[in-house]
């Protein structure tokens, strides 16, 4: 048995609860880790809330969130050809199902998509990297920009869109971001080239700047068709909550589904290496005891925090 942290009735943080869970089985392709740290992100609060559920309950025993973990590697499938070693820190992005979720003492994944943790960062920095990192990562490989293309990067100060802003500037592209005023600071130390008012009108202020649009947007404030108008026509457009646009000027709308990335091994590797060049900044916000997860999805969930929470198991 190990210990998890789940629902068993969808609804707000105080339905979280200390579970008692059968331990994963390893499989052919797996490994299995000791988790001690799971960031919390958006999905998170959206399961444990039961967004995709019309019934209020969980279809198996309970719904285990978390898509973010670092911990220890302590078995490895006899199939499984890597160069780690039982013993060695590691970090993995999981895609929840049931009882399979992040918030688990005791995890197997797939091989692929667990790496070392990057070198000089601890385990509790590392992982808030893997799921915002690789949908970062997709987004800027969907839309497709060129060096000295412009981004426009909305909800620039939170996870996802400060990866994009430090992964865009390594591509060499030119970046316009949003921001709330105690934010302007952070988000240009990203990187960001241009920080315009972050608001509805996003996309009359970059048109500002750009009267003919910029080459690509990646939405992370999920402003869905208020944003499109700051895009040229034919340009790029990335979103993260299944938006599709409206069809028009053809614009390229495309969804990022971070799932179909989650056995991307030697994308997660590079964003290793892309954490410890200092290419992009690994943020922890506070750290939480496990069983204290309702109080920080209660505090994620009143915004405004910067970095990742992440819950600590022993």
């Amino acid at each position: 048995m190990t210990t998890a942290i789940g629902v068993t009735e969808y609804g707000g943080p105080e339905k979280l609860q200390v579970l008692d869970l059968p331990a994963e089985e390893l499989a052919p392709g797996t490994v299995r880790i000791s988790v001690t740290a799971a960031a919390i992100n958006p999905t998170d609060t959206g399961l444990r809330a039961g967004q995709r559920s019309e019934s209020g309950h969980p279809e198996d025993e309970a719904d285990v969130p978390g898509m973010d973990v670092a911990g220890v590697l302590t078995e490895i499938a006899g199939d499984v050809s890597t160069d780690l070693a039982i013993g060695d820190q590691v970090m993995a992005i999981v895609v929840p199902s049931g009882q399979h979720g992040g918030y688990r003492a005791d995890l197997v994944l797939p091989a692929e998509s667990v790496v070392r943790i990057p070198h000089g960062a601890s385990e509790i920095e590392a992982s808030t990297l893997p799921m915002n990192g690789l949908t970062a990562r997709a987004a800027l490989d969907q839309l497709g920009l060129q060096p000295g293309q412009v981004l426009a990067v909305t909800g620039a100060a939170g996870a996802f869109g400060g990866y994009v802003i430090q992964l865009a500037k390594a591509d060499g592209l030119v970046v316009v971001a949003d921001a709330k005023e105690s934010d302007v600071d952070l988000v240009r130390g990203f990187g960001a080239d241009l920080v315009l008012p972050r608001g509805d009108d996003f996309a009359d202020r970059v048109r500002a700047e750009y009267p003919q649009g910029v080459d690509g947007l990646a939405d992370g404030a999920l402003l869905g068709e208020l944003a499109l108008p700051a895009v040229k026509d034919d340009g790029a457009v990335a979103t993260v909550r299944g938006y599709t646009g409206d069809g028009r000027r053809g614009l390229r709308v495309q969804p990022v589904l971070v799932r179909e990335h989650a056995r991307d091994h030697a994308a997660l590797d590079r964003l290793r290496e892309q954490a410890e060049s200092g290419v992009i900044t690994l943020r922890v916000a506070d750290t939480y005891p496990a069983e204290q997860a309702a109080e920080a999805h209660r505090r994620f969930e009143a915004g405004g925090v910067r970095g990742r929470l992440v819950l600590l198991f022993d």
